[in-house]
């Protein structure tokens, strides 16, 4: 129950003003969100800044006042009166907008993606509908507009009509096979409809294509065996793409995994198989690079890439086996850290310190060595002799201090 709840709730959030101008690709669309989604970002990356954003707004509006004085110049246009409506709607003025919307279709009714903008920004309004009203004119119009489509099955959705949302959205994929968006949304519908292996196999394609919520729900489907057989390597291996695209659920899913691997409070027998989960995903990645052979005295594929001198992809494939508890993967981040490597990576690099900040506090024995001695002689940061003490905290009191003692610490 709590599984399909889930589901809603993120239906729900994707149908808000953002997710109704998805768009299909190759398609002309006839507007644009103020602000597009950022490019997926690598792990721990910094989000980009307010100010940019900012500037996209007065931009906006400066946009919006050359485009009233070519309204004014020609009010008889309705492209022009079309864009006066992207540009309002890039203010947020959406009552504005969809005025020019039915003033340009009056002025030109047979224009199918003008009854898509109009359709879009009523959803916008949540005024489903008068959305599903123009949408589907749009649609009697042009009945190859993708986009058109795939807006309908959201607004179906949003008004209760679950099996006609579910024949938009496949209408949509027939026209534009491409369309990870179309299919995430999809697989969210299947899933209510208890329809897990077809689900299950629509959610696979949007991951695939890099929608990192379908990333997240396809690691729970191996991770539970819904729709496939359970397969916690294959799980961990797309909660950590999700993690890439800077999707938190996934990383919270995979703290909670290494705290049970890493807790002398759980039973060995679920220590072991999370163990061996992470085990199947650090070998795993080594099918991203058949170029290279995996070696037999248990290397990482990180280790392997840095004596290729692929500093660029084996500080990355290191990072992801360090958060899959590799010690190896550890050893060599540490020296990393303190030393960098040729003019790509200088010393302390932030991303490594995080790794062993975020380990060492769910239990990575490694971490806590390497990051209370990174503490302890202020490597890279102020010395902080106390929180090398309360790093170690939970190991025995001899082993704190036989490690206190080595980095001299009292």
């Amino acid at each position: 129950m709590l599984y399909r709840l889930m589901l809603v709730t993120i239906l729900l959030a994707t149908y808000s003003v953002r997710s109704s101008f998805a768009q299909a690709p190759d398609e002309g669309v006839p507007l644009t969100p103020a602000e597009s989604p950022a490019p997926p970002a690598e792990v721990l990356e910094p989000e980009p800044s307010p100010p940019a954003q900012i500037l996209d707004q007065e931009d906006a509006v400066k946009a919006l006042g050359e485009l009233r004085s070519a309204v004014r110049v020609a009010p008889g246009s309705a492209g022009n009166r079309l864009k006066l409506a992207h540009a309002l709607y890039r203010i947020g003025d959406l009552d504005a907008a969809i005025e020019e919307c039915r003033v340009a279709i009056k002025l030109q009714p047979d224009d199918a993606k003008a009854h898509l903008q109009l359709g879009v920004i009523l959803a916008a309004k949540q005024d489903w509908r008068g959305a599903a009203s123009v949408l589907k004119e749009a649609i009697r119009l042009d009945p190859q507009l993708t986009q058109a489509h795939y807006n309908l099955g959201s607004v179906q959705y949003s008004s209760g009509h679950l099996k006609a949302a579910i024949q938009s959205y496949r209408q949509a994929l027939e026209l534009q096979p491409y369309f990870p968006d179309a299919r995430y949304r999809l697989a969210l519908l299947l899933k209510l409809s208890n329809q897990e292996q077809e689900a299950t196999q629509f959610m696979e394609a949007a991951a695939v294509g890099g929608i990192s919520q379908a990333q997240f729900f396809l690691g729970n489907a191996y991770k539970n065996g819904q729709g496939v057989d359970k397969n916690l390597g294959q799980a961990i291996y797309w909660w950590a793409k999700a993690v890439e695209y800077g999707y938190q659920p996934a990383g919270d899913a995979l703290s909670k995994l290494r705290r049970q691997a890493l807790s002398p409070d759980q039973p060995d027998r679920k220590r072991k198989e999370v163990l061996d989960g992470f085990q199947n995903y650090r070998e795993k990645l080594w099918d991203e690079f058949p170029d290279y052979p995996r070696t037999d005295g248990g290397e990482t594929l990180g280790i392997t890439l840095l004596k290729h001198n692929r500093t660029d992809y084996a500080v990355s494939t290191l990072l992801k086996e360090g958060y899959a508890l590799s010690e190896g993967a550890q050893v060599e981040l540490e020296k990393l850290y303190e030393t960098g490597r040729d003019q790509q990576l200088p010393p302390f690099d932030k991303r490594i310190l995080a790794c062993f900040e975020t380990t060492a506090a769910e239990g990575f024995l490694p971490a806590k060595k390497s990051l209370a001695r990174i503490y302890a002689k202020g490597i890279g940061i102020r010395p902080d002799p106390q929180k090398a003490k309360a790093i170690l905290k939970g190991l025995s009191k001899q082993e704190t201090k036989t490690l206190l003692d080595t980095l001299g610490v009292q």
